[in-house]
């Protein structure tokens, strides 16, 4: 399992970099901004449940 994914990740790579660089950008403006503004949104939530949760403890 871990060779398959291992082996799945370095042909998606291959195929990343030898796009065109207008391409690769393009991607990660559709892929990775996104991800991220998911990631920040579930950071932002945990942090103020953890806050919260330290501010009614005191």
């Amino acid at each position: 399992m871990t060779r398959a994914l291992a082996d799945w990740w370095d042909a998606l790579e291959l195929w990343l970099t030898q796009l065109a660089f207008p391409f690769q950008v393009a991607l990660a403006v559709v892929v990775v901004l996104p991800l991220c503004w998911l990631v920040a949104g579930l950071a932002d939530r945990v942090a103020g449940v953890v806050t919260e949760a330290v501010r009614r403890r005191r």
